[in-house]
């Protein structure tokens, strides 16, 4: 059976939920993150911002220098995750079978959803009206047979835009695609294939799946089956949490252990914080602690040990650990915990029932 999956992706959510509460910020450059005076980076931006060639990610000095009159604001969370709450509780209206990847961007199944006749062009459709009309912002989607195109598909007429990929019309779509817009094919790997006379993913479907392999590794089964449009991967409703981490860039720098552990101490109440949020939706089982540490001069390195919960101690002797492989200053701290997979977690709670072996 051909699946139908949607592809929903919220356009520049943090800036679209600020313009929604404050309609005077609408038509000027607007972006969410840190202040030039921090070392903050843009979490996102609306599209007059876009326009000076600002992107997420980027050093909000920067983005001053690109567009001296952008406002930059600084993330409201709470605001925004009751925004993706909403719009949550309109996919569960039409289907079961969602897999959000952040707040702002979820997959849908609908291939045994009944509303709007079964119709999934019919259904993206409606969802967008009622975020748009319930929530007040604007969200892209893309309609296809597998998740890799309907990511595609959502991108295609950004913002405010519906693209349908249908069945018949896969394979000439995907010959047509330049090879940049497959995942995972950056800078890099698009010059080595543009060396090989690669361009379009129909340039692509010349090479041999064992050629790929020869030179991309376990990378070029993945080239060879997106060329093609084909993509297996399920919508997987219970995605798992494999991490749950803190971290903050200082105005200063850190100079010495003293000052990195005294920073240490809040990021472990945000951290304790989070884990308790995320437990009240979802078992945890805590395997490792890590600590992680950006230097003055960009380079990076993380310390990290088994363990069974945060433990204050354990986390100064990793700080410890990762601030003399440097000795030098530092500009960000960061401290997490690594989850064990559910699967994991259920076996070692089998064997934690199981009685004690009497003695014989």
């Amino acid at each position: 059976m051909t699946r139908k999956i949607i592809h929903c992706d919220c356009d520049c959510f943090y800036a679209s939920v600020e313009m929604r509460d404050d309609p005077s910020l609408r038509g000027r450059p607007l972006a969410v993150g840190g202040q030039p005076d921090q070392r903050g980076v843009i979490a996102t931006c609306n599209y007059e911002a876009r326009a000076f060639g600002i992107r997420s990610a980027m050093p909000s000095g920067q983005a001053v220098k690109l567009c001296p009159d952008l406002l930059i604001l600084p993330p409201a969370m709470e605001r925004y995750r009751e925004a993706s709450q909403r719009i949550m509780a309109i996919y569960r209206d039409y289907t079961d079978q969602i897999e959000p990847l952040s707040l702002d961007e979820a997959y849908l199944d609908v291939s045994d959803s009944g509303r709007c006749g079964g119709s999934a062009t019919l259904i993206a459709r409606e969802i967008r009206a009622r975020i748009a009309a319930d929530v007040g912002i604007t969200v892209s989607a893309g309609v296809a047979p597998n998740k890799f195109l309907a990511k595609i598909a959502s991108d295609w007429r950004k913002p405010d835009g519906l693209f349908v990929i249908r069945p018949d019309d896969v394979d000439a779509f995907v010959a047509a695609l330049p090879v940049e817009r497959l995942f995972g094919v950056g800078k890099v790997t698009a010059e080595r294939l543009r060396a090989l006379g690669v361009d379009t993913c129909g340039d692509l479907r010349t090479h041999a799946l064992a050629d790929l392999c020869d030179r991309f590794g376990v990378f070029g089964q993945r080239l060879y089956e997106r060329c093609r449009g084909i993509d297996t991967r399920e919508v997987c409703p219970d995605r798992e949490r494999k991490s749950i981490s803190v971290e903050t860039t200082y105005t200063r720098d850190l100079k010495t252990l003293a000052d990195c552990e005294a920073a240490l101490q809040p990021l472990l109440r945000q951290l304790d914080e989070r884990i308790v949020r995320a437990r009240r939706g979802e078992p945890l089982t805590i395997a490792k602690v890590f600590v992680k540490i950006r230097f003055a001069d960009f380079s990076r390195t993380t310390a990290e040990a088994g363990a069974l919960g945060v433990d204050p101690e354990q986390c100064r002797q990793l700080l410890g650990e990762a601030v003399a492989r440097r000795r030098r200053p530092v500009r960000l701290l960061g401290v997490g915990v690594r989850l064990l997979d559910a699967g994991a977690a259920r076996q070692l709670r089998l064997f934690d029932d199981l009685p004690a072996a009497e003695p014989a």
